[in-house]
Order: structure tokens, then sequence, then C-alpha cells
């Protein structure tokens, strides 16, 4: 049943929002993927704080227009499933990566991250992007480091040098 300019304007305001609101966004072909796969991968996503679109490419080439991927407009060819990562830059790719190593008909075709189009080999790349809280573990790692260092050299320095037997 073909759907209605009203349902049409609606779907492309809604992926619109999303992609205004989405930090990275991954988009992979879903031949040859059964529906069970396709309802696990979409369960996979959900809990990863990633939402999983399949939009018609003229819908979604409408829907792009003012956001950072509009970029993706020249990738959208075949039916396509998108990732828009909206808590962490890397949650869509890791996503898609772990879905495409357990199904090989499952192709990644193009990233799109910052408004810049990255090719489907840069997917390791943006999966190996600390999530938020392993950044801030990190940052706050680099941040104590020369306080700890700073205390330890105070401490031995104000620690009385003891003579030392020679055995």
């Amino acid at each position: 049943m073909p759907i209605g300019l009203k349902q049409k304007e609606a779907i492309v305001a809604d992926v619109n929002e999303t992609a205004s609101k989405a930090l990275s966004a991954v988009m992979a072909d879903y031949r040859g993927v059964t529906v069970g796969e396709m309802t696990s991968l979409r369960r996979q996503a959900r809990e990863a704080g990633v939402e999983v679109r399949v939009i018609r490419n003229t819908l979604a080439k409408r829907a792009f227009e003012g956001t950072e991927f509009e970029c993706l407009k020249e990738s959208l060819l075949g039916p396509n499933i998108l990732a828009f990562s909206l808590e962490d830059p890397g949650a869509g790719a890791r996503v898609f990566k772990d879905f495409a190593k357990e199904n090989e008909s499952f192709e990644i075709r193009a990233l799109s991250v910052g408004g810049k189009l990255l090719p489907p080999e840069q997917i390791d790349v943006l999966a190996k992007l600390p999530t938020r809280e392993q950044a801030l573990a990190i940052l706050m790692a680099v941040m104590q480091a020369p306080v700890v260092k700073l205390v330890l050299s105070l401490i031995h320095i104000s620690e009385p040098t003891r003579p030392r037997l020679i055995s």
C-alpha cells in the first residue's frame, strides 16, 4: 500500500529531527538479512542507545537536508539501513560491526561523523572510539597523574636519608 504525502512529510520530519540530534551515522545494505536477524539487530541497537531506521532513499535525501549527514546523500543506493548514534559516537559503528561479523550478507556502506563522509573501511576507527565513561576515566587519569607524581616526589624528598650498610 503506497504511503500518502502527509505520511512522507512526517517520516522526513522525524528522520530530520533524529539526524539533527545524532553524533554519527552508519549506513549498511541489509539485503539477505532475515526478519529474525533484523529484530535482533534492532534490539542490540536499542540497548546501545542507537536509533535504527529503514527509509526510502528519496525521503532520506530530503531528511538529511540541513544536517551534518548531507554527505551521505551520494551513498544512498539500493536498500539501506541507517544507525544514528545519539549518545556515543561509536555506538552505531560497534553494533553494525558486530552484526556484520555474524551476517556475511550485511554490508556496511558508509559512515558519517562531524559532517564528513568516511569509507566503510574506517568502521574500526569509529567503533574503537571510547564511550563517554571511558573517555572521562582517561581524562581523569591524565589530570590526576601530575598531582600523584608531585606527591610522590615530595614524599621522597621529605624522607630522611638513611645510611645504607654495605654488606
